[in-house]
Order: C-alpha cells, then structure tokens, then sequence
C-alpha cells in the first residue's frame, strides 16, 4: 500500500504542526520517542534512580503542563521540549527517539537532531534491523538506535 504524499510536510512543515492545523485544535506531542515497550515496562515511580524521560511539545503551556504531568504520572520524568515547531527533534530516527534516555541526557540528544542525518539514518533502518536478532528485544531495538548516533 503506498501513502500519500503530504505537500506541506514534504515541503518541511513539522507533522505535528499540520496535524494541528487539520484539526484545528492544540496537539500536544508526548510519548512518541519511546517504545511500547518501555512505556509499558520501564515506567518507576518519581525520584527513582536513572528515570527515563519522555519529551513533551507543545504550543500552549497549559496544555503542555498537563501532559507534562500525565508523563510523570506515567512514570517517566517529562522534559519540555518547547513548541510543535521544535518536535521535529523528537521524530523518529533523531537522537531522542526510542533511546531510552534520562532527564539528564535527553536535552543533549534533542539539541543534537540533524534533518539531514536523521534521514539517512532513516534510510538505513532496514539493514540496521536485518542485522538484529531474530526476536530482537526492546533493548536491542534502544541499543540499535542509539549506536545510530555513535
């Protein structure tokens, strides 16, 4: 099945800016840069050792608190990631996506995404995950994506 082409997000636009603009209401951008799995598994409780953090955009700061606040209810430190203009650091392929990093480490990664090497590393992930085991695990999915960036 082939998918449209987006004019707007294939001319640069971030997807969650048009995703607001088509619906005509805020969008908050949270959850996207971790797997189910860890979201699933690898949530603890506040002030625990080596949390993950979860980056969390957004153009109202209400808004954004509130999903700030359902991330830490989740059990993972929210980071404010600023505006849906900046989400685009938190896209798949980027430094901060799926890398299962702390508070600590994820503004780096986030300040590090690259377009243009986000993309060819976007282009890489077929061969990068014929090279992971059969069953791969979620940590050799994090691991995988992380050596990405090395």
């Amino acid at each position: 099945m082939l998918s449209e082409s987006i004019e707007a997000v294939d001319n640069g636009q971030v997807e969650s800016v048009y995703t607001a603009e088509l619906l005509g209401r805020p969008v908050v951008k949270a959850w996207n840069a971790a797997l189910a799995e860890t979201q699933r598994t690898k949530g603890v409780p506040a002030g625990t050792p080596g949390r993950l953090a979860i980056p969390v955009a957004g153009d109202f700061e209400e808004a954004r608190k509130v999903a700030m606040s359902l991330v830490d209810d989740t059990g993972f430190d929210p980071y404010d990631a600023g505006t849906l203009a900046d989400s685009w650091r938190q896209q798949p392929n980027g430094p901060a996506y799926c890398t299962e990093l702390t508070l600590d480490e994820l503004p780096a990664a986030l300040a590090a995404a690259d377009r243009v090497k986000d993309a060819a590393i976007r282009d890489s992930v077929p061969e990068r995950f014929a090279a992971l085991p059969a069953n791969p695990t979620v940590d050799d999915v994090v691991e995988m994506n992380r050596a990405a960036h090395r």
